[in-house]
């Protein structure tokens, strides 16, 4: 089954492919999951305005990668999370809201589905964070998650 990616599938391709996959895999979580389209000649068209979407976001080169690498990893990033007896959370912290800390710590703006988490992070603490900036560039960080 030829299908266009829509977002980026580790493994698989980034935004803007075209890649060939089983017809389970393409029907069954791709597909529904939002993260590709069926290839036609039509949505064959529409793989130039993904790319294009794709690298305003995207870090430009290697050496930019580096500069951001090295920005994240002499951050504090703390996050304030309401959380009950013992440090337990309501809830759990996402990806949006760690993205959110990154930026208020004064971070670059990053993309959230790059993220790389140990788990959920469901308790106060220190978690380390890693997220993939470029193929060969992937930056880690603490993350602070205090009683808020």
């Amino acid at each position: 089954m030829k299908i266009i990616l829509t977002q980026e599938v580790s493994g698989l391709g980034a935004p803007g492919d075209i890649v060939e996959v089983k017809n389970g895999y393409g029907r069954n979580y791709l597909l529904p999951q939002g993260f590709a389209i069926t290839w036609t000649k039509g949505a064959e068209k529409q793989v130039t305005v993904i790319k294009r979407a794709r690298s305003a976001r995207e870090i430009r080169d290697l050496g930019h990668a580096n500069e951001v690498k090295d920005q994240l990893e002499g951050l504090k990033v703390s996050l304030k999370a309401r959380a009950g007896d013992g440090g337990r959370l309501f809830g759990s912290v996402t990806p949006n809201e760690i993205v959110d800390a990154v930026k208020a710590a004064g971070g670059p703006t990053l993309d959230r589905r790059r993220l790389e988490l140990p788990g959920q992070i469901k308790s106060t603490g220190s978690y380390p964070v890693r997220i993939k900036l470029h193929p060969e560039v992937t930056a880690k960080f603490d993350l602070n998650v205090q009683q808020g």
